[in-house]
């Protein structure tokens, strides 16, 4: 059973719904994330795995097949570009996250200690946050895309032409670089 001050501070936070004993998810969000969170009996820290699942570049291609050696390369950069996100935790327990192939997803997995139950829930948003952004900003151009890759790319590219953006490469919102229109964050 989780704690009660755990479980109070998700419910309460405006992006988390609990769809589960110990599980959390933020149904807003266009990729699957669900944070499961383990009481480790200590007072001091419990457990936390966020863990985002996001499509393969051919999962979202409108009308053709992306080539297995595009699709590799296309995991492989952004395997690379994720190896950073548990950094955006504001803890220094974070792991290095697991990227793997799933079929045709992407399953990004980190996991973190935190004492603090409220900063928990923001550290598991930013990192779901940062995950998004990293795959956002990985689209490749030429492709036409079907959902949830539509909706982000015209959202990132509204966000630019509105003077939003900060330059080139950066999709973000008045909130900062990496931003995609509150949808997520990757500060590459």
């Amino acid at each position: 059973m989780t704690d009660e001050r755990v479980e109070r501070a998700f419910r309460r936070h405006p992006d988390f719904e609990q769809t589960g004993e110990n599980e959390f998810e933020t149904p807003a969000k266009p990729f699957e994330n669900v944070v499961t969170v383990t009481d480790t009996g200590s007072e001091d820290d419990d457990d936390y795995r966020v863990v985002v699942r996001t499509p393969m570049l051919d999962a979202v291609v409108e009308g053709e097949e992306v080539a297995e050696v595009v699709e590799d390369g296309w995991f492989e950069t952004l395997e690379l570009r994720l190896d950073d996100t548990h950094t955006v935790a504001g803890t220094d327990s974070a792991a290095p996250p697991e990227v793997e192939r799933d079929g045709d997803e992407v399953v990004v997995t980190v996991e973190f200690e935190s004492a603090d139950p409220e900063r928990a829930a923001e550290d598991a948003l930013a990192i779901a946050e940062y995950v998004e952004g990293t795959w956002v900003q990985g689209i490749i151009p030429g492709y036409d895309y079907r959902e949830p890759a539509a909706s982000l790319r015209e959202n990132a590219r509204q966000n630019y032409d509105d003077g939003n953006g900060g330059g080139p490469g950066e999709t973000g919102d008045a909130g900062g670089p990496g931003k995609t229109g509150g949808t997520g964050d990757a500060p590459r």
